[in-house]
């Protein structure tokens, strides 16, 4: 495909990897500046709550009875026909394959019917390019993508340029919140409940676990955090207790995040002398408050520039996936329609398969 570097991209994106029905209409002008015109998420809540987590039969299907309203919906609110697009983004992986299909598959017939170039999008680059919805952002950047499924440190070159620095050897920062949130009783989603939760709370009440302190790389582990904090609700009487834990939880995970954080700024510094520092924090747990404190310190330490995106697009939206397709097809890069879904698919392959993050037989995070 001939690169659109001097045209401006108007594209559908569709993101359905996990719990949230999205479509978006962004519009990327030749000089990179983005406007989104529209951006539409459906949610699940009410089908998960039971659950206290994401079921995935549950999501898929319900990804099948959403997506042509939500997709109706995000052209409608951009006061746009199809015949507009210059193209189709649709999430490709990784995530819940059964969700990733019906969005991937919704986004072909799109592209098929109105013959525009699809690009099969990496959710997690989707992420990766999410805080320049909000600012203008020029490559390179550190980047600490934190989320429910995903949690790792990466050099971000430019598109489709990463290079892994640390990446979690079990659970991700967002799972810990979630399920140490349901341990506590608190609803689904458990994340923005536990921080709500941990503002009337002490954390030096309850003493954590620190994972990995022998080690001096950029990996995180917070299975450890989530057993131990398990196990102490279970002993937990009256409601101050409860948001004593909360609050000891939630200093524990900015902890980690913003110590791991720090020494990758400081090899990123080395590596990268005389330039720009730049640092960017996405996925959902960038929109705790108290995380997102303890990484603007690490920032004003190292001499980098913090930037994060607007709270609408922390969590999972199609907003993110679209402009992710419009860098690519600016460069000329799209995929044919035989494109799979993938419910594995890391950023930096060369790094999985080098020195993947878990041993043979364990399937360990989404990433």
């Amino acid at each position: 495909m001939t690169p659109l570097t001097e045209s401006t991209l108007t594209i559908l994106g569709l993101e359905t990897s996990c719990d949230e029905t999205a479509a978006s209409v962004v519009r990327r002008a030749a000089d990179g500046r983005v406007e989104v015109l529209s951006s539409i998420v459906g949610t699940q809540f009410e089908q998960h709550a039971p659950f206290g987590g994401v079921v995935p039969e549950i999501a898929a299907r319900a990804h099948v009875e959403a997506i042509d309203a939500v997709a109706a919906e995000a052209m409608r609110a951009a006061n746009i026909g199809f015949d507009a697009l210059d193209g189709v983004a649709a999430t490709a992986g990784p995530g819940l394959v059964g969700g990733v299909m019906v969005g991937l598959a919704f986004g072909k017939a799109v592209a098929l019917a109105r013959d525009l170039p699809l690009v099969a999008v990496n959710h997690l680059e989707g992420h990766a390019v999410s805080a320049r919805l909000g600012a203008s952002i020029d490559y390179p950047f550190l980047l600490l993508l934190v989320s429910g499924g995903h949690c790792q440190l990466l050099e971000v070159a430019g598109v489709g340029a990463c290079t892994r620095l640390g990446t979690t050897i079990d659970d991700a920062a967002g799972e810990a919140f979630d399920k140490i949130a349901k341990s506590l009783g608190l609803p689904y989603p458990g994340g923005p409940a536990l921080e709500k939760l941990a503002a009337s709370g002490d954390p030096t009440k309850f003493d954590l676990p620190r994972a990995l302190l022998g080690r001096k790389d950029c990996d995180f582990s917070f299975s450890g955090l989530k057993t131990a904090a398990a196990r102490l609700a279970e002993k937990i009487t009256d409601d101050p207790q409860r948001a004593d834990l909360a609050a000891a939880v939630q200093f524990a995970i900015a902890r980690q995040l913003s110590e791991r954080t720090d020494r990758a700024m400081k090899l990123y510094a080395a590596a990268h002398p005389r330039q720009d520092l730049r640092f960017v924090v996405a996925g959902g747990v960038a929109a705790n408050s108290a995380v997102r404190a303890a990484l603007q310190r690490n920032c004003a330490d190292n001499g980098f520039s913090f930037d994060a995106p607007p709270l609408a697009y922390c969590t999972d939206n199609a907003a993110m996936i679209a402009l992710a397709g419009a860098e690519r097809l600016a460069l000329g890069i799209s995929d044919d329609l035989d494109a799979v879904a993938r419910p594995r698919w890391p950023l930096d392959e060369a790094a999985a398969l080098s020195n993947p993050s878990n041993s043979f037989g364990r399937k360990g995070a989404k990433a």
